[in-house]
């Protein structure tokens, strides 16, 4: 247990010491800090959108739900991996070329400023529940590496208060660099830990006879069931084409074709993880049957050699801190740009610009500390957090490749449409008339884009540009 803390500890100073040198770089203004100032490689984009992407919900979150339906779990991340694929191939390039820094200068420029206010709020709400979600799974893996110090609450709160200090500190620079060694740590921790597990219970064939008989644990589709997955890949590509935290990498590119490669190199890396994140999930049901989901994982690993454990809980905690870092900074970035500067101060200086950003991360952490205390299922609630993204994903598809028929009113009544959509799925079980709520949200915003812009035609922004 001591040697374990002690790589932990050891990985936290790590990740303290290349946050303070990333902060040289991010230095200056606040595109530095916000967007690295443009420069980072495509092995940089890569492990950042590997690093956003395999945070709790792709690891404890993964192991949660293959400890309840088995290996079918882990079509999770394969989901992710494909949305970063399909971003890199027909998104990243384009967002690159609009020189922009959010999503809502975007939307500013083909649906106005109504649909700015609201889509900041939007963007905010969604990934402040995944913030929260980082913070139960660093409770989690440290509640299990020491339960005598950490309860499940203290763990989110030194969880938290780590998150926040790292992307205050560097910002984009800081997030990027500390990605490389979190990738290495999260693919050697779990590849390894899943090897050894496997060899401990006499492999896949042995472990099968001291799991359930009722549960399809080996089957790649049954557990979970081809409409979840499929929910899932609608979903995580939704995600990928709009969210504010993965087009903030993408601008954070040299150019146009950095950001493509990096996008795509980072979902074929990615694809691996939430299988072996699963595997790991089945052998915790069988080492403890009883044990409480989102712990399980953590437990087995408590249980291999002293070095080992240390490395692949930090490799956990290295999975939450990628993802918390990227979305701090992105909520940050969006409330500074679009609601600070643009409407509360306009003639604020930069570094004016850069303080506010680096309190909205403040702030923002904390409110989602609070918001982690009541939620009981990873994998549940990011669904429904992210299934937001299906209202931007259609504004910004009409807005890059569409832009003549972009509408000024369609933007906003589409935004609000899918935010009414979300809470109506939440509160009122009658609506509930597709499979999954991302199904809804899709119809619902495309059939209110298509209406609104019928109705009022003169309001496309793009072609009165153009004249």
């Amino acid at each position: 247990m001591s040697v374990s803390l002690a790589i932990l500890i050891l990985y936290i100073i790590a990740l303290f010491g290349i946050s303070w040198f990333a902060k040289k770089r991010s230095e200056g203004n606040a595109e530095n800090y916000a967007l690295a100032g443009r420069r980072l490689s495509a092995p940089l984009i890569a492990v950042t959108i590997i690093g956003l992407a395999v945070g709790g919900a792709s690891t404890i979150g993964v192991s949660e739900h293959a400890f309840r339906v088995g290996l079918s779990a882990g079509w999770y991340t394969i989901a992710w991996a494909i949305g970063a694929i399909v971003m890199g191939i027909f998104m990243a390039k384009k967002y690159r070329e609009q020189n922009i820094t959010t999503i809502s200068e975007l939307i500013e420029r083909h649906h106005g400023t109504n649909a700015v206010i609201l889509g900041v709020f939007c963007q905010i709400v969604i990934q402040l529940v995944i913030i929260s979600l980082q913070y139960i799974a660093g409770g989690s893996i440290l509640h299990a590496i020491m339960p005598e110090v950490f309860d499940f609450k203290t763990g989110m709160l030194v969880s938290a208060v780590t998150f926040i200090s790292i992307t205050f500190i560097g910002g984009m620079w800081s997030a990027s660099l500390t990605n490389v060694l979190n990738i290495i740590l999260i693919y050697f921790g779990i590849v390894a830990a899943t090897f050894i597990q496997l060899d401990k219970v006499g492999g896949i064939s042995e472990l099968a006879k001291t799991l359930p008989a009722n549960v399809p644990w080996f089957s790649f589709t049954e557990g979970v069931g081809l409409t979840t997955i499929t929910s899932w890949i609608i979903t995580l590509v939704t995600v990928n084409l709009s969210l504010q935290s993965i087009l903030q990498i993408s601008l954070g590119a040299k150019d146009a074709a950095t950001a493509r490669r990096g996008f795509v190199w980072g979902g074929i890396i990615m694809l691996p993880v939430g299988v072996l994140a699963a595997l790991l999930g089945i052998c915790a049901k069988s080492m403890y049957p009883d044990a409480q989901a989102a712990l399980a994982l953590p437990q087995v690993i408590v249980g291999l050699q002293p070095v080992l454990a240390g490395i692949t809980l930090a490799a956990l905690w290295a999975a939450d801190v990628s993802t918390a870092c990227n979305l701090l900074l992105s909520a940050g970035t969006l409330f500074s740009n679009d609601i600070y500067k643009r409407f509360i101060n306009p003639k604020c200086s930069d570094a004016k610009q850069l303080t506010m950003m680096r309190l909205c991360i403040v702030i923002s952490g904390v409110l989602t500390l609070g918001m982690a205390m009541g939620v009981s299922s990873i994998l549940g609630t990011i669904m429904i957090g992210l299934s937001l993204t299906a209202a931007f994903s259609v504004i910004v598809i009409v807005a890059l490749f569409f832009p003549r028929y972009s509408c000024k009113a369609a933007g906003f009544w589409t935004l609000l449409v899918g935010f009414i959509m979300l809470v109506l799925w939440q509160l009122v079980p009658a609506v509930r008339i597709f499979p999954n709520v991302i199904y809804m949200e899709w119809f619902a915003c495309i059939l209110t884009y298509a209406v609104v812009a019928l109705l009022q035609p003169s309001k496309k922004l793009a072609a009165d540009a153009a004249e």
